[in-house]
């Protein structure tokens, strides 16, 4: 018992004078509150002994735990009790003095419970996965038994006992915060709580492979695009994990731990996630706005605008207090540096096409190495539609006034990009989409320095026949990628019928001279003799030799293209040499020089006609070769066929 409960004088103040049994009922209660108090309190006291060495009171005993709190709640009763009695009550300051170092020592303890509890549950209050909780909790097993126990419960442990671990932490957390806030020790228990969730935070973005601080502008101009896109990479796989649990599982534990106190709460998140989420959110800005611009970077531009673009509500929302706005600012002006870096790309790679100035023409009027690049990176873009269109949306097309040629969308109607084409496959109003509009125009670019390349060739059929090519090539891309949906049936069915009439130019001009040579007359052929049917013969023999000579290294790239074009030639050729053949034949039956004079069986022309295109002179390009491979050239005295 202690005695010395100093009844004396200084009553008169107060309805309830000291001597009063109500008084001292109130007074004994709260010694033994003190009392009871001090027998938990001094055994988890950490500067004291015995099971204080215990690590963690929450893990050893619930119970005990429960009752530390409870005697907390009680101290502080009767410190307010005696406080109030002090002025009338000498030795309730004494009470005083006792219950405030009790409460000292319970602080210690709750402090550093909340350190244990803060840390040994880094991966249950991280609520990325059972995986992840699992393999942390080995982080902090002490002993080898507890390793073994804590692997086999890992490998059995359902996501269900981890939310339920997590949920016991959080809420013991909660309890200790609200216990430490309320006794006024809310500075250290804030002070705990911030530097423990901290170093997680900062730990959290280690292991998702992002040293902080991001380089620095001057170190990022200096890496090599291997070394810069492997760092974009790093980011990208660890935006979403970053915003979607790292830091939104420390707002959703700020708002648990601190529910009493918004405010504590939101100082405790700005504290520990406002610098990490902002340099973290800064680096897409810094390589859009300070590494060198270059076509192949674009796309890593994109996939980092799409990525922020996709966790910008979740941006929002867990960062939603005044406090972290720097947050929402900095993923706002990460969007805006590259979307502008990606917009100066686009006019970078267009002036590149329009500056090409090779001078060399492609052997054969094959594909121009700038037609492959242009539309692989076009149909690369192509894949990109949904942040191409965020970035161009308000950035319309500027164009010369009619450069937009009728087709440019729509061959039926003199639609330009921007008024609604017709209803159309392949999307409705994709001529509308501002991703279209940029693409369809690149390509008309492109079409246009074909033009002109197509002008280093001297024969004006070959000139047609690269056309021919390149612009199959050019729809055959868009027909196979994700651009066939931006630019719809009609620009294709437009464009196709553009590189049938190139074909059909070069069908002219390479061939007219040949079936020229042909009598086309059935009445003229019947009334020839055998020396102006061997004439005429002659000029023929010379004509098809100089057409499949001047032709024999010229190429058609695609296989069905080719087979078609082949057979448009034989059509027109082979019929109407086979009657002249038969008339030659049964004139010449007995003249010694007939073979000379009647060169070319009409099967042989059919041969001839469709070993042309494979390029690269397959065969010979002073001799033609019939299919059996012997030259059959002006000089040769009979035919490899038999005739």
């Amino acid at each position: 018992g202690h005695g010395h409960h100093g009844h004396h004088g200084h009553g008169h103040h107060r309805p309830a004078p000291p001597s009063s049994p109500e008084h001292t009922f109130s007074a004994t209660m709260m010694e033994e509150n003190i009392s009871d108090a001090e027998g938990i309190i001094t055994k988890w006291d950490p500067q004291g002994h015995s099971s204080a060495e215990v690590a963690s009171l929450f893990h050893h005993s619930r119970d005990e735990a429960r009752q530390l709190l409870r005697a907390v709640a009680d101290l502080r009763s009767a410190m307010h009790f005696f406080a109030d009695d002090a002025p009338r009550c000498p030795s309730s300051s004494a009470h005083l003095v006792r219950a405030q170092t009790l409460m000292q020592a319970a602080m210690r303890r709750l402090q550093k419970e909340l350190h244990q509890i803060l840390s040994a549950n880094r991966g249950l209050l991280d609520p990325d996965s059972s995986v992840a909780a699992s393999t942390r909790s080995l982080d902090s097993a002490s002993s080898l038994s507890d390793l073994e126990d804590a692997e086999m419960r890992s490998a059995t442990e359902s996501i269900g006992d981890v939310e339920r671990a997590s949920a016991l932490a959080t809420s013991d957390l909660r309890a200790i915060a609200e216990c430490m806030v309320s006794a006024g020790y809310g500075m250290e228990c804030v002070k705990v709580y911030k530097l423990v969730r901290r170093s997680i935070v900062d730990e959290g973005l280690y292991k998702l492979g992002f040293d902080k601080p991001s380089p620095s502008p001057t170190h990022l101009q200096k890496l090599d695009w291997d070394v810069l896109d492997i760092r974009v990479r790093t980011w990208i796989a660890a935006s979403k994990v970053a915003v979607r649990t790292l830091f939104s599982g420390e707002r959703l534990l700020c708002d648990q731990v601190f529910a009493s106190s918004d405010s504590i709460g939101e100082s405790c998140f700005a504290h520990i996630s406002l610098d990490p989420a902002v340099e973290f959110l800064r680096f897409p800005e810094l390589v859009a706005s300070k590494t060198k611009r270059s076509t192949e970077k674009v796309f890593r531009l994109l996939d980092m605008f799409d990525y922020i673009s996709d966790l910008w509500p979740d941006i929002e929302t867990v960062f939603s207090y005044q406090s972290t706005s720097a947050v929402r600012s900095q993923a706002v002006s990460s969007l805006l540096k590259l979307g502008e870096a990606v917009r100066s790309t686009f006019a970078d790679f267009e002036s590149a096409i329009q500056k090409d100035s090779s001078k060399t023409a492609v052997p054969g009027g094959g594909l121009h190495p700038l037609s492959r690049y242009v539309m692989n990176y076009m149909s690369l873009l192509a894949d990109y539609s949904r942040p191409l269109d965020d970035i161009f949306a308000d950035y319309p097309l500027q164009t010369p006034a009619g450069a937009l040629p009728e087709p440019f969308f729509d061959p039926h109607t003199s639609s330009t990009p921007s008024s609604p084409t017709s209803s159309r496959e392949g999307g409705e109003n994709a001529a509308l989409s501002p991703v279209s509009a940029r693409i369809a125009w690149l390509i008309l670019v492109l079409l246009c320095k074909l033009d002109s390349k197509a002008e280093l060739y001297r024969e004006p059929a070959l000139a047609y026949l690269f056309l021919a090519n390149n612009l199959h090539y050019v729809i055959t891309k868009v027909r196979g990628s994700a651009l066939w949906e931006l630019l719809g049936e009609e620009w294709a069915a437009s464009h196709e019928a553009k590189a049938r009439g190139y074909a059909g130019s070069y069908e002219r001009l390479a061939w007219s001279g040949v079936v020229a040579a042909i009598p086309a007359d059935r009445e003229e052929v019947a009334a020839m003799d055998v020396g102006a049917a061997g004439e005429r013969m002659r000029r023929f023999n010379e004509a098809f030799e100089a057409a499949y000579r001047g032709q024999s290294g010229w190429t058609v790239a695609d296989g069905r293209v080719r087979d078609e074009l082949k057979l448009s030639i034989a059509r027109k050729v082979v019929p109407a040499y086979r009657e002249f053949y038969e008339r030659c034949r049964s004139l010449m039956g007995g003249e010694r020089d007939a073979p000379a004079v009647v060169r070319f069986a009409p099967e042989d022309l059919a041969n001839y006609i469709s070993d042309l295109f494979y390029g690269g002179g397959s065969t010979g390009s002073s001799s033609v070769s019939s299919a059996s491979g012997s030259p059959v050239s002006g000089s040769s005295k009979g035919s490899s066929r038999s005739i």
